[in-house]
């Protein structure tokens, strides 16, 4: 299991109510099933993604994200999980905002635009970055809003968001025992927990 997941793990309480937006093939919810008892649904577009989710018995649902988050009440789960998804949305402070509608408490991992490596690729090179992270070119990415740790945690004071607690990973040797002392710039993934 990838090390984000392994620390999402760790702020998951046993028999909450989970929502894993952009869940892939269920993994993280299969696992905190089995370990955790956490009663909880996935949504996700692709249909290899919903295939595998299946295939481990994973409760899925079908969803554009884009479209919103409607179909479900205030308060309705424990945790609302988006992992290396966010960044992907067409509107990601709306989707955040109805991340914290629907869950008391929401956990979001980010790859950081800011590390180090790629402001090299744009200071030197003066392309975009491209790197095992972020393994696609400008025209063909996913990630269509580009942002930093920093970033994200002013996005979420201005939405009044608290963040209760935050994990760096660096992958790489060289950047692991300096994350903790410049997140923005060593740190390769951000995980964030919000509440309102």
């Amino acid at each position: 299991m990838r090390i984000d997941l392994r620390i999402i793990d760790q702020w998951i309480k046993p028999d909450s109510r989970i929502l894993d937006l952009g869940c892939g093939d269920g993994t993280l919810l299969r696992y905190l099933a089995d370990n955790k008892n956490v009663r909880g649904y996935g949504l996700e577009i692709s249909p290899e993604g919903i295939q595998a989710c299946v295939a481990k018995g994973v409760n899925v649902i079908e969803q554009n994200l884009d479209e919103g988050l409607k179909n479900f009440d205030d308060n309705s789960f424990d945790t609302v999980i988006m992992s290396q998804t966010l960044q992907t949305m067409r509107y990601p402070k709306t989707m955040l905002g109805e991340m914290a509608r629907i869950g008391k408490e929401c956990i979001v991992t980010i790859p950081n635009f800011g590390h180090w490596r790629a402001r090299l690729q744009l200071l030197f090179r003066g392309r975009m970055p491209v790197s095992d992270l972020l393994p696609y070119e400008w025209y063909d990415t996913p990630n269509i809003h580009f942002c930093t740790f920093r970033d994200f945690e002013i996005l979420c004071t201005e939405m009044h968001l608290v963040v209760v607690d935050k994990a760096v990973v660096a992958e790489r040797s060289r950047g692991k025992g300096l994350s903790h002392l410049n997140p923005n710039l060593f740190g390769e993934t951000g995980i964030f927990r919000v509440r309102k």
